[in-house]
């Protein structure tokens, strides 16, 4: 069995992988977080890493001494969490919420490590550089995210058949049906209120406004070469179907399962190996009823934006995911209201100088100039996620 590093150990992605690395005793090199540090004392305790280490570095000195008397070795800052992503493992799972987790996954596969990957803006907002990188390097990227590990799995056996489009579904989030008039008043607490999954605040917004799954079309044109008129987004209101993949005969291969992250994960971790897994097993008879139904973009406005995005390519992904970290962190903070953040969303992109063919420099400059709309037009960007 693989042995690990774990960035983002405390998020939820982070606590379902240890549950998983606890259930097949996959041994945990490295953990990171951004300031959980008493969680984070508590995973170290348990699973006895060489290293930790906190990306904010006020942490630094409260988890040094509540580490002590442990050999663990402490970093802290960007600079430790890439440090840590470098550390030579099997895999190296990113799970770091937001463009954070960028620099530690382009840092990993220099370091020859495969990735697991649960951290989406990797992709959207560094695509091409990633996947030279990992062409480069020759290393595996495999997928957390449970939409596009079921079209990995969808895919796995095709050989050389090409598929003609990626089925993507989402659940639809706890607005779908809702019209824009309709959502004027949203509350946070609304918004965290997923009808499914259990996830990190960030994400359940995300999920709220749909801007999750204009992240995840963006990330399934770099992970499979896909086209964007290739993604077909469905709303599947039960998650019980994951993604499918419908090939050029027509015939559509999809991948179902519980609403438990502990599966992708777990594959991510073990593949190519399937094994017993800690998440509950779907039974079909308890499943009443498949739905499929569109999604609404003029009401859904940051889908529509992510869209727009990916179809201009160059830095305009990084744009809108920029744009939209910053309005996310405003709304948690009860700085802006839930329809802000599209209207930030869609902004942007007009603001932001496009660049063709973005370097590492021009994506942490596109960074800066969408964050500093968001200043101009939204208020402070400059907030802690206040959750």
């Amino acid at each position: 069995m693989d042995d690990i590093v774990l960035l983002g150990s405390t998020g939820s992605i982070g606590v379902q992988t240890l549950d998983v690395c606890r259930a097949h005793n996959i041994r945990v090199k490295a953990l990171s977080a951004n300031s959980r540090t008493e969680l984070l004392e508590k995973q170290a305790r348990e699973f006895m890493p060489e290293y930790v280490a906190v990306a904010d570095e006020g942490y630094y000195n409260d988890i040094k001494v509540r580490l002590a008397d442990t050999d663990i070795k402490v970093l802290c800052g960007s600079e430790g969490i890439c440090e840590t992503a470098a550390i030579k493992c099997g895999k190296t799972v990113n799970a770091v919420v937001g463009m954070a987790g960028l620099r530690p996954t382009l840092t990993a596969i220099q370091a020859g490590n495969d990735i697991a990957l649960a951290n989406k803006e990797t992709l959207v907002t560094g695509g091409r550089l990633v996947m030279d990188e990992v062409k480069k390097y020759g290393v595996r990227l495999l997928p957390i995210d449970s939409e596009h590990s079921a079209i990995f799995q969808c895919l796995l056996g095709a050989g050389e058949n090409r598929f003609s489009k990626i089925i993507l579904t989402a659940s639809g989030g706890p607005f779908f049906g809702k019209k824009r008039h309709e959502l004027e008043k949203v509350t946070k607490e609304q918004a965290l209120k997923h009808p499914n999954w259990s996830m990190g605040a960030k994400i359940t917004v995300d999920s709220a406004t749909l801007m999750n799954k204009g992240l995840e079309l963006i990330e399934a044109v770099w992970l499979f070469g896909a086209h964007p008129d290739q993604v077909e987004i469905v709303v599947q209101r039960q998650s019980i179907i994951h993604s499918a993949v419908e090939f050029e005969d027509g015939a559509i291969i999809a991948q179902m399962g519980s609403a438990d992250m502990r599966l992708p994960i777990q594959l991510a971790l073990t593949f190519p190996e399937r094994l017993p897994c800690p998440a509950k097993k779907l039974s079909l008879f308890d499943v009443e009823a498949l739905t499929f139904e569109h999604t609404d973009e003029d009401t859904f406005v940051c889908l529509a934006a992510a869209k727009r995005a990916i179809a201009m390519g160059g830095n305009a992904p990084c744009a809108v995911n920029c744009a939209n970290e910053a309005a996310v962190r405003s709304f948690l903070n009860d700085k802006i209201n839930f329809l802000d953040i599209g209207d930030a969303v869609n902004g942007v992109m007009s603001y932001v100088p496009f660049i063709e063919a973005p370097t590492l420099e021009d994506i942490f400059e596109t960074q800066r100039a969408a964050e500093e709309y968001i200043s101009k037009h939204f208020g402070n960007t400059d907030l802690p996620l206040n959750t």
